[in-house]
């Protein structure tokens, strides 16, 4: 469409310029014409009227002196004669007469231009932009575009009943229907197709589970089991054990699932869902127990990995006794630990409730921020702790704040929150 505007503007302007130009060429040839036949009347006129007064000076009729002036005067005139551009009145008439047609042409051109674009262009188009092409899942519910893609599936497992994958899909989208015995049907014809997987034996536990209320049972369990003795880390199946210790309020079992899954280092799962759901157990037993469970006095995974000899870091936190009076019982305390060396990326994080101070927690991998760099890759780190009153962990005015510059991993570290961030 640009490229088409700049087409029609380089026409019309080249047609403006074939009208015009040759206007303004011919006034000023008419100008410099009608200039030089004025100066030429001027100097006859003043030749003949220099003749007479010339007759005049030789028959006596006039002396010297009276020749003198009138000649003088009689050159004044030509002097003022040539000075003047010329006669108004014939200049308004060649102007009025000289400009009338080339705007009637500039008018005819530009009301073909528009005429032709009108009939020939996009105008129509312009005018009345076509409306947004209409989503096709527009007025329809949840439950309606679940349905229509189920119906799309089916069909294209019925064009290709040996096709696994679609039937894997199938199974996926009747689970989100609520069609869980169809869900089941569709696993076990997975399986019919390619064998036993732990893919498939955790996805057809979780159609039962949901089918059975979202409770486990001798059958449900004894395909979690079949499913992890084929691959402990087996996502599917684990997020079915997390979830389901979620639910029965086993929140350090449902971490540590979720954990084993972000351990595993598998591309194909959400990890930023599954540490948000490691964060809302932690939260959950903050509010039972008051400390967050990575403090090795209530969280027993974390003393095991401790007792094993896995790195760590214990760090005894306590606040300025000046400061005291600033603590609020709804403060949080955020503690992680970063690497002296390389990135400033946390290795580790917890966090504890302002009333649980003075406290000991223990920084390990269990403590990870789910990336690939763990704490027991590092020798050396910085431990930061930030007392928040707005609940976020970037330090804020008011809140208050205690580092240890470095630690070895394996030591112990003391940290006293002493700085108000100003």
């Amino acid at each position: 469409m640009t490229t088409f505007w700049i087409f029609i503007a380089l026409v019309v302007l080249i047609s403006l310029m074939l009208i015009w130009i040759p206007h303004f060429r011919q006034q000023k040839m008419l100008s410099a014409e009608e200039s030089g036949v004025r100066k030429q009347t001027n100097l006859e006129l003043f030749n003949e009227r220099a003749g007479i007064l010339a007759k005049e000076l030789e028959e006596g009729l006039l002396d010297q002196t009276e020749f003198d002036a009138l000649k003088k005067e009689l050159e004044i005139g030509l002097l003022q004669d040539m000075k003047i551009a010329g006669d108004d009145s014939l200049d308004t008439k060649l102007k009025a007469k000289g400009i009338l047609w080339p705007s009637i042409m500039t008018v005819g051109v530009l009301a073909v231009s528009g005429y032709f674009y009108s009939t020939l262009g996009a105008y129509q188009e312009l005018a009345t932009p076509p409306q947004a092409e209409a989503s096709p899942h527009q007025g329809m519910s949840n439950e309606q575009i679940m349905a229509q893609r189920v119906q799309m599936m089916e069909q294209q497992v019925q064009a290709e009943p040996e096709n696994s994958q679609a039937w894997f899909s199938l199974g996926h989208a009747y689970i989100s229907a609520n069609q869980f015995d169809h869900a089941v049907a569709s696993f076990d014809k997975v399986m019919e197709l390619v064998g036993t997987a732990s893919e498939l034996l955790g996805p057809k536990a979780t159609a039962l589970y949901y089918k059975n209320g979202q409770q486990m049972n001798s059958q449900i369990q004894a395909l979690v089991d079949q499913s992890l003795a084929l691959d402990p880390n087996d996502p599917s199946t684990l997020l079915l054990v997390g979830m389901d210790a979620f639910f029965t309020a086993d929140y350090q079992s449902a971490i540590t699932a979720w954990q084993s899954i972000l351990d595993s280092d598998r591309k194909d799962v959400d990890r930023t869902a599954l540490m948000n759901a490691i964060e809302s157990a932690k939260m959950r037993i903050q509010a039972e127990t008051g400390v967050m469970p990575n403090d090795s006095t209530h969280n027993p995974m974390a003393a095991a990995t401790t007792e094993a000899g896995v790195k760590t870091v214990d760090v005894a936190i306590s606040i300025a006794p000046e400061l005291a009076d600033q603590v609020n019982s709804s403060d949080m305390v955020f503690i992680f630990a970063r690497s002296t060396q390389g990135p400033k990326v946390p290795l580790a994080a917890t966090k504890i409730s302002a009333n649980s101070l003075p406290v000991t927690v223990t920084l390990d991998d269990t403590t990870s921020m789910g990336g690939d760099v763990k704490l027991s890759s590092a020798e050396n780190v910085e431990i930061i702790a930030v007392l928040s009153k707005h609940g976020s962990v970037k330090a804020q005015p008011g809140d208050l704040k205690g580092i240890v510059a470095s630690v070895a991993v394996g030591k112990e570290a003391t940290l006293l929150l002493d700085t108000v961030v100003q």
